[in-house]
């Protein structure tokens, strides 16, 4: 199709290149050859009267135009994409996609295994994919490679909507054989103490606490760096470490591991947790549906 004797298809191929900056990773993505996707870089090269990409070294780095037109050509797709997939109904019974989201492993344990469950006793045919957050995904939700973000609402994407899941608040946990702390502990104490934390990604990204600790410049004693949330329990186990944690993680692991649960000795804001999608899915029914299904949960849960 052309628009403005420009072929459409032309534009799925300089996002890609523009996301890539490379023709062979460009021509992998879209299974094309690289011949022709540097043919249809020629045709863009002609049709724009600019490089677009330009050679530099072993790397091709995009021109200020091509700067410029990576949002707006990204957009344009998106809003394609949308018209294209949204159904003007759904029947979950019925219905076979995917969704894809990113959440922490504390989001997977204290909802999204119950929705799953929930989800494959309503609609079978959906397949639900969990990836772990980590530096890129609010890139992906700009691009929209994935339908839903699950994430505290400090580390959400400015540019896109997003809706209250719950909220949570902060304890210490310790192992129930810990003798350095009684039923409570101090702020002192607290500091004092060698503590279990959580960093995520390559970029070593603090947790929402660590976050809210630096912030008003509060240094721990990190005696033990983990990946992820429910990593920490089993840390604390025979040791004098302790960790601070979500409620709702720790009332659950408390169940399974001997540990104590105490009040912390510091004020924590109140954790609220989000669901985000990109603006261009606000009206698909199945992720409506998705959503009302986390919502239908964590209403269960609070019962």
């Amino acid at each position: 199709m052309r628009f403005q004797k420009l072929d459409l298809n032309l534009l799925v191929v300089l996002d890609v290149l523009l996301e890539e900056r490379s023709v062979s990773r460009a021509a992998n993505r879209l299974n094309l050859s690289q011949s022709a996707v540097s043919g249809n870089l020629a045709r863009l090269r002609e049709f724009f009267d600019d490089d677009l990409l330009a050679q530099i070294g072993r790397s091709m780095v995009p021109t200020p135009l091509a700067e410029s037109m990576a949002e707006p050509v990204r957009d344009i797709l998106m809003q394609i994409q949308s018209t294209i997939e949204t159904k003007p109904s759904f029947d979950p019974a019925s219905a076979t996609r995917s969704i894809r989201l990113h959440a922490s492993d504390y989001v997977t344990e204290v909802l999204l295994a119950r929705a799953i469950a929930k989800a494959r006793a309503l609609a079978p045919g959906i397949r639900v994919e969990i990836d772990f957050m980590d530096d890129m995904v609010l890139d992906r939700l700009g691009r929209g490679q994935v339908d839903f973000l699950l994430t505290p609402d400090n580390f959400t994407h400015p540019d896109h909507p997003k809706e209250k899941l719950f909220t949570d608040e902060h304890v210490v946990v310790v192992w129930e054989g810990n003798r350095q702390v009684g039923d409570a502990i101090s702020f002192d104490q607290y500091m004092a103490m060698d503590h279990v934390q959580v960093r995520f990604g390559m970029k070593r990204s603090p947790s929402f606490d660590q976050w809210f600790m630096e912030r008003f410049g509060y240094a721990r004693k990190a005696a033990v760096f983990v990946p992820d949330f429910t990593t920490v329990p089993a840390m604390l186990v025979e040791t004098d470490l302790l960790a601070t944690m979500h409620a709702r993680l720790a009332k659950q692991y408390v169940q399974r591991l001997p540990l104590r649960i105490l009040p912390l000795p510091i004020e924590f804001p109140v954790l609220t947790e989000m669901i985000q999608w990109h603006r261009h899915f606000q009206r698909d029914p199945a992720l409506l549906w998705f959503r009302q299904l986390l919502r239908e949960c964590m209403a269960e849960q609070d019962l």
